[in-house]
């Protein structure tokens, strides 16, 4: 039978009563009192008044109503493009790579590409603004020129889900 070593608990006990001499009150360590040095720099940051955005410019109204109307017409070419790729994709759906079904079927998607270009090329204007006008700080209409960049990137990333869905159906090369 071992008998437990006396000497490991007096080891332990060592570290803690330096720590309480420590706290006792010696003379030489630093006070932590906040000195009078330290008070000179409590003081209010100024506030900043920052202008909300205002009305957009009249120049820009008539670009974004453009914009706007190229992506409602490149939704509505794209929706009428569909149904006939749709039918010429499920009919290439188990047709060879190259074969003549599936060569149609290749076309039908790109032609349904084709049709969304005006949108792609109006959420790419409307990209290049954003950044301009942001980098510029130019914030005047910035909130209506963001929310149309999200109803065309909303249509876009629709219309590259449908694109990739009819592309999956395909057998790939």
């Amino acid at each position: 039978m071992k008998r437990p070593s006396l000497f490991l608990p007096v080891i332990l006990l060592l570290p803690l009563s330096a720590c309480a001499a420590a706290q006792g009150g010696d003379a030489g360590a630093p006070s932590l009192a906040k000195r009078t040095v330290e008070g000179r720099f409590d003081v209010a940051p100024p506030s900043v008044v920052v202008a909300p955005p205002g009305p957009l410019p009249a120049d820009l109204a008539g670009r974004l109503a453009r914009w706007e109307s190229d992506g409602n017409a490149a939704q509505q070419a794209f929706a009428a493009e569909r149904g006939n790729t749709v039918t010429l994709v499920s009919a290439a759906a188990g047709a060879p790579v190259a074969s003549e079904r599936w060569v149609v079927a290749q076309q039908a998607i790109s032609r349904l590409i084709a049709a969304r270009a005006p949108l792609t090329s109006a959420l790419a204007d409307i990209d290049r603004l954003y950044l301009e006008r942001s980098i510029d700080e130019a914030v005047d209409g910035l909130p209506d020129v963001y929310a149309l960049r999200e109803r065309l990137a909303d249509m876009a990333s629709a219309q590259d889900a449908i694109v990739q869905a009819l592309s999956d159906q395909l057998p790939g090369e």
